[in-house]
């Protein structure tokens, strides 16, 4: 008795003193961890990237942020994980192959007598049929009918997340290209005209100086000489607008190429815009266009795909489960006529509460499912939308470019003009500087339409949900093999869509 409770109490104390030494306790980052972390994280964001060499064109700024974008990465590797899961849940529905073994032994013998109900005596005297030790070993496959078939369910579930996956970085693609495309127009302009902003802002500054002190002097009248000096001082701020405009691009388009802050990059100058068929083409057939290849409505595709499939599996669970078992079976015990032997068997089992709950998960599936159909409605009319404002940014940005570019010329030939007149002393040097500067204005001005016209044109492709890398651009490909496809297809194509015909993008 006391020997029991002392074993008892034994017990109590060592799993306390287990228990006590399994607790956890949340242990924070150390500044050297933290560190450390900091300084890999560092050492590996742009690791293992082709260096540049030379000036970057369009093509290859593009390539680039193909293949070393980070969010374009996450992306990829997220859809890879997700075909990863689809390859794990084909092996749900093959049958359970399980192997086990055990060992066991005890101080006693395991013996037992049986009682007489009908003498109310005892038969005989204890016997046993148990050894004191003893092995057993047993290999059992087992196959449950109704796993199967939910496990078939869920691998076809798993396979339309694989494709959301996909187009989720088909979504990604298609705006990283429309912000490259963006960002490397302006940063050309910016990198084009930035000498001559500083420039033009240094010569403002100097001639405000100068009507300020024609004022002071009384050399000209203090009316002409404030009315010039507001000239200038607007021109400085068209100017300050103007550098405000252009001065982050080049650090957008290294961010898109994955490229260190600070690392020099020199942009070659981009060809003339050829006329793009997309931009020609009939409303009603862009709108197909887009609703077509959209990511977005093929991910809000492959949910109801997903959520007709949950409706299956409810049905499915309706039903009773079927398990099928067979296996060798070993047993080191003496007293035993075989030690080894085959055992097989079915059994069946049924969760009635299923059939109850039916009626709600069919309730929940078919909610879900109008959900889904007028969220893709809203996402029609918003893409619809969408088509419509980028070709009329495209068309107002035309006409944009056309009057800069007007505006331009014709400042450019008074300019002609001024210097002639400040030539033969007609002119004063006040307003030959003035012109000068709105001359220059308007070359800055033209520059950031071009640009604002190119952006424009990227977003239309953009809506219609046009991939560059829809031809299947390896993640493997050097940077030269991928800008030099992007350069010879020229091409968006919208996948698995053979009613598409593949349309030509716009030459850079």
């Amino acid at each position: 008795m006391y020997r029991h409770v002392f074993c008892v109490g034994g017990l109590a104390v060592l799993s306390a003193v287990l228990l006590s030494g399994c607790a956890i306790s949340p242990t924070a980052l150390t500044s050297e961890e933290a560190s450390i972390g900091a300084q890999n994280k560092l050492a590996r964001v742009t690791q293992h990237q082709q260096p540049i060499a030379g000036a970057v064109d369009l093509h290859e700024a593009m390539a680039r942020a193909l293949k070393y974008n980070l969010d374009q990465k996450v992306e990829f590797y997220e859809s890879s994980l997700k075909l990863a899961e689809l390859d794990l849940s084909h092996w749900n529905m093959l049958p359970n192959a399980v192997a086990s073994s055990g060992y066991s032994e005890r101080n006693k013998v395991s013996a037992s007598s049986s009682y007489n109900l009908e003498s109310n005596t005892q038969n005989f005297g204890y016997s046993t049929s148990q050894d004191n030790r003893d092995k057993s070993a047993d290999l059992t496959f087992s196959w449950n009918i109704l796993d199967f078939g939910l496990s078939y369910v869920r691998a076809k579930q798993a396979a339309d997340k694989a494709l959301m996956a996909e187009e989720s970085r088909r979504k990604v693609v298609v705006r990283l290209m429309e912000d490259v495309r963006t960002a490397y127009w302006r940063a050309y302009s910016a990198q084009r005209l930035s000498s001559k902003l500083i420039t033009l802002e240094r010569r403002t500054r100097t001639a405000m100086a100068s009507s300020s002190a024609l004022a002071v002097d009384r050399t000209t009248s203090p009316i002409t000489a404030l009315t010039y000096r507001r000239e200038l001082i607007e021109i400085q701020r068209t100017l300050l607008e103007l550098q405000r405009e252009l001065a982050v691009a080049k650090f957008q388009l290294a961010a898109l190429m994955n490229i260190a802050p600070g690392t020099p990059l020199v942009l070659a100058a981009p060809t003339a815009m050829a006329a793009s068929p997309v931009a020609e083409a009939g409303s009603a057939d862009l709108v197909r266009i887009a609703l077509e290849n959209r990511p977005e409505l093929r991910d809000l595709e492959y949910q109801k795909r997903i959520n007709m499939r949950e409706a299956d599996a409810a049905l499915l669970e309706l039903l009773p489960g079927i398990q099928l078992y067979a296996g060798p079976n070993y047993d080191s015990n003496s007293y035993l006529l075989s030690h080894e032997w085959l055992g097989w068997g079915a059994k069946a089992s049924w969760n009635l509460l299923r059939v109850f709950q039916y009626p709600a998960r069919k309730n929940v599936v078919e909610g879900r499912t109008e959900a889904l159909d007028q969220r893709a409605l809203a996402m029609t009319m918003a893409i619809m939308t969408q088509v419509h404002v980028s070709r009329a940014r495209i068309a107002t940005f035309k006409r944009e470019v056309q009057t800069a570019a007007a505006y331009y010329e014709n400042q450019q030939a008074l300019l002609q003009a001024i210097r002639a007149e400040h030539a033969a002393n007609k002119v004063s040097e006040q307003t030959l500087l003035r012109e000068e500067l709105n001359a220059a204005v308007g070359d800055v001005r033209l520059n950031i339409a071009r640009a604002s016209l190119e952006t424009a044109k990227a977003n239309l492709n953009t809506s219609l949900g046009l991939d560059p890398a829809a031809s299947g651009i390896s993640q493997a490909a050097s940077v030269a093999e991928i800008a030099s496809v992007l350069r010879r297809e020229g091409t968006v194509a919208a996948p698995n869509s053979p009613s598409l015909v593949p349309i030509r993008l716009s030459r850079n």
